[in-house]
């Protein structure tokens, strides 16, 4: 790789997670232990943060989790094994409002869905290798194209589709956690997709969403599988946002990735690793998952 990749519907109801803060504009609907979000098709689901239960949009949108509001600090401590420049200094991050997250990376289905709902008309039969496509990790896909479909998915829905921003994704990814990896600082076996993962893609190609425990959040690979644009301009931490929000944009910046992915190996899937690229870059290791901002309401 160049040289940066190296370096369900109805009412549902929801348990609460990980040092949770008060949001600021959400209330609860009477009768609704937690926040009511309406859903395009028509009704509601009943969310109480942080239990990892699904809802949907539509049939052909992404499942969504709800992430709870919360702090945690961001990047690798100094004693973190195979630490890089790049994710320090640690600094603590405030989320101040629960927001929805891809429950799996977006699928070749999802993203199929797109192209003939008249979206993604930059990238309309990104390649699968021959791995299959369906419920597997749409690949070969660009930051542009994935800003592409989240504008579809919010034209389609009404309802604001987007990318994570790099704090979001590494807070949903630890779930509560301050260890490597969501389940410890180990690799172990078969808890992700990666070159040195012990699973039975072991360095060969993509997953089928889902085929991996979800960590606390009810997210399935945050690490590993194809690493994960988000919505940042990659930069150092010395001044960066603490509240959430994504870093300034600079004029021809580099956008940022997260995750690691099938043929990286396991000290660059840490919940803290940065990768970058240019926003039109294209590859089979890389794709991504949406968000569905909820505040400063959920609705």
């Amino acid at each position: 790789m160049r040289r940066h990749i190296a370096i369900a519907l109805g009412v549902i109801c929801l348990a609460s997670l990980a040092a949770p803060i008060r949001s600021h504009g959400q209330t609860a609907a009477a009768g609704c232990d937690g926040i009511q979000i309406a859903l395009s098709v028509g009704g509601a689901a009943c969310i109480k943060p942080g239990s990892g239960q699904s809802f949907s949009d539509c049939p052909e949108c992404p499942k969504l989790v709800v992430v709870p509001a919360g702090e945690f600090m961001m990047g690798a401590p100094d004693t973190e094994k195979d630490r890089l420049k790049g994710e320090s200094p640690q600094r603590k991050v405030t989320i101040a409002s629960p927001f929805a997250v891809g429950k799996f990376e977006v699928t070749f289905a999802e993203w199929e869905a797109c192209v003939a709902g008249g979206g993604c008309t930059q990238n309309k039969s990104p390649n699968d290798r021959g791995w299959g496509k369906g419920t597997r990790p749409a690949i070969q896909i660009s930051w542009n194209d994935a800003k592409q479909y989240a504008e579809w998915l919010s034209k389609k829905t009404g309802k604001t589709y987007r990318l994570l921003t790099e704090a979001e994704w590494e807070y949903a990814a630890r779930a509560g956690t301050t260890t490597a990896y969501a389940w410890g600082d180990e690799v172990g076996e078969n808890n992700a997709n990666c070159r040195g993962c012990k699973s039975q893609w072991e360095g060969n190609q993509t997953a089928p969403a889902g085929s991996f425990k979800p960590n606390a959040f009810g997210l399935h690979d945050m690490h590993g599988n194809v690493s994960e644009w988000v919505e940042d301009c990659h930069g150092d931490y010395a001044n960066a946002p603490s509240d959430g929000s994504a870093a300034p944009v600079t004029q021809g910046c580099t956008r940022v990735l997260r995750g690691g992915a099938w043929s990286i190996n396991p000290k660059l899937m840490r919940a803290a690793v940065r990768l970058r690229e240019v926003p039109d870059f294209r590859t089979i290791i890389i794709g991504f998952r949406v968000a569905r901002s909820l505040s400063p309401a959920a609705k």
